[in-house]
């Protein structure tokens, strides 16, 4: 008789091994592939190594859109556009005028230079000018002979202007003259120079482009039935000098 217990303690049937080591196989080949040696990649990470994935969107990618504009904010942005519009006219206008004062400023100080150097140079020149027509009239004016007076005191007239000319007219005919046929006066009258033949003794005393005043240092010599012999006058004379449209002429003379 067979004994059924002991068959089953035993190794048991081919099957039952078949299976359990079908179990314990797959057993270790799942711990394999949780735990894989160090360095070694997995089978997945082995088939998708070296290779780079692209996903595209269907279509392509867009940028996304721009944010509307507040309509608020671009009011107010307006409306300080609006308040500073002015301002920047009234700048523009200052900036204008102070160019223009500047510019005018400029042209008037350039027309005051031109002015005072052309009046200077107007000035240095009459100062020439009035000397030299103060020397020649000097001699003229201030002398006279009773034997021609007539044509002495026409003459001088030619050196004369103005209120001075006819003040000399009045003095000549009423009292310089009858005078000097009278007395049969002769008077003789030079610009006093240095011995050694230097320049006359006159000088500017102020010059303007029309007007100059000059000193001279005059000697007169005077003959007459009055005197013995002559007389010598030793005279400082004051001389105003005028320009008119015929040059430089005598308008005052004064004795010091």
């Amino acid at each position: 008789m067979v004994n059924t217990t002991s068959r089953g303690r035993g190794a048991g049937s081919p099957a039952r091994r078949t299976m359990t080591a079908a179990a314990r196989a797959a057993a270790k080949r799942t711990r394999r592939v949780e735990h894989p040696a160090d360095g070694a990649p997995s089978r997945a990470e082995e088939r998708y190594s070296g290779r780079t994935v692209v996903i595209d969107a269907p279509g392509g990618w867009d940028d996304p859109p721009e944010p509307a504009p507040d309509p608020d904010q671009a009011a107010e942005s307006e409306a300080v556009s609006e308040e500073r519009a002015p301002v920047r006219r009234s700048w523009r206008r200052l900036l204008t005028m102070a160019l223009c004062v500047v510019l005018v400023a400029g042209l008037v100080a350039l027309a005051v230079l031109g002015w005072q150097y052309r009046e200077g140079r107007r000035a240095e020149q009459a100062r020439g000018e009035a000397l030299a027509a103060a020397r020649k009239a000097a001699p003229v004016v201030l002398s006279y002979d009773h034997r021609h007076l007539d044509r002495d005191f026409a003459l001088a007239r030619t050196h004369l202007t103005g209120a001075f000319r006819d003040e000399y007219r009045r003095t000549t005919t009423t009292v310089v003259g009858p005078t000097a046929r009278k007395y049969r006066g002769v008077v003789k009258a030079t610009v006093a120079a240095p011995a050694d033949g230097g320049r006359p003794a006159a000088s500017v005393v102020s010059a303007g482009p029309d007007k100059a005043v000059v000193l001279l240092f005059v000697n007169q010599v005077t003959t007459s039935t009055q005197v013995t012999g002559s007389r010598v006058d030793l005279n400082r004379v004051r001389m105003t000098l005028t320009r008119t449209s015929e040059g430089w002429k005598v308008s005052a003379v004064d004795a010091l």
